[in-house]
């Protein structure tokens, strides 16, 4: 569903009337395309991508002082800290698809407040308040494995990314130039700060898909070269798994810190090859096994809710057939035994 027209207005309106916005948005293409979306129809303000966990508390409120803004945007957080809320005594517009969660002195707009199974991701909401940029607000919805009601109009204009439509978000994002260009934008999320903070800024500037996949311009080139690089990493990372980690039921695979976090980019494209198959990616860092699990026929959150009970330390959550979790390494094998009897 998304938003109304009255809610895509009052966001509108939102970002018209402020002079010096934050955004803070989560470290996937979906939280970054709908900051994109929104800088590139303000001309204003500073993005802070946020990363380990999708969630904002009082250590961002140091953040907020030091910019000074007159607006705070959440874009695609899962969780907002009420203490955050009440500390910036600032208007604060939340706009996510996670949860739903009560929060007080905020503007939150939830497409599972009035549907609990809506799954209507940021970016397509951002592009209802904006009406422009249609190939980023593509790119955010189809990583996020949602196929936006604009498709057929993004084909219509970029018709040699995408040459026809499809209802499997798994065959747009692998088999695609529109994944490749999904890819790329995932990719651009990874490694240092100062190195994603500057691939950030790049995309800012750029107007076309093709000035990427074509590297038609020196921003295009430039994240074309950084995707590049974490390419070769990737497809090392997905070898090694499809050699080694391919179970009857699941595909389990862990690799450690000194290398980056790819959790993700890999259970998407592996639960793509083994949809029969629940998928668990852990990376292994500072004693705790950080973990992205995807399924196609199975609902995660309650499974991963019994697999967690008792285990010290460790949380998790997400949505119906992608989640996140983190257990300590002593606890991981017991974690993926537990998964593995509560598939039924």
């Amino acid at each position: 569903m998304g938003l109304t027209r009255a809610q895509a207005k009052d966001i509108r309106n939102s970002l018209d009337n402020c002079k010096r916005p934050l955004y803070l948005f989560d470290d996937d293409p979906d939280g970054l395309c709908a900051f994109l979306l929104a800088y590139r129809y303000k001309k204003e303000g500073k993005g802070i991508v946020v990363k380990a966990h999708p969630y904002i508390g009082e250590p961002f409120v140091r953040k907020v002082r030091e910019y000074e803004p007159d607006a705070i945007f959440i874009l695609d957080i899962a969780n907002v800290d009420q203490q955050f809320i009440d500390e910036v005594k600032l208007p604060v517009v939340w706009i996510d698809h996670h949860g739903p969660h009560k929060r007080e002195r905020v503007s939150y707009y939830n497409p599972r407040c009035e549907k609990q199974d809506d799954n209507y991701p940021t970016t397509p909401m951002l592009y209802q308040v904006v009406s422009q940029d249609i190939w980023i607000a593509t790119v955010g919805a189809v990583a996020d494995w949602f196929i936006p009601p604009y498709l057929k109009e993004f084909i219509r204009q970029y018709p040699n990314i995408l040459d026809k439509p499809s209802n499997e978000p798994g065959k747009l994002l692998f088999e695609t130039r529109l994944g490749r260009l999904c890819r790329m934008f995932s990719f651009a999320l990874k490694g240092k700060a100062e190195d994603v903070n500057k691939n950030i800024k790049v995309l800012t500037r750029i107007d076309d898909p093709e000035d990427i996949l074509s590297k038609k311009t020196p921003q295009g080139r430039f994240i074309h070269r950084y995707a590049e690089k974490v390419n070769v990493l990737y497809d090392e990372l997905m070898a090694d798994t499809l050699n080694s980690s391919v179970r009857k039921n699941m595909v389990i695979y862990k690799y450690t810190d000194r290398m980056m976090s790819l959790t993700a980019d890999l259970s998407n494209e592996l639960l793509h090859r083994f949809p029969d198959k629940v998928i668990i990616i852990a990376r292994e860092k500072a004693g705790e096994m950080k973990m992205s699990l995807r399924s196609k026929h199975h609902t995660i959150p309650p499974i991963l809710e019994k697999a967690l009970a008792g285990c010290h330390n460790a949380h998790g959550g997400g949505h119906e057939h992608a989640c996140g979790a983190c257990v300590r390494k002593e606890d991981f094998d017991e974690f993926v035994e537990r998964v593995e009897k509560n598939l039924g």
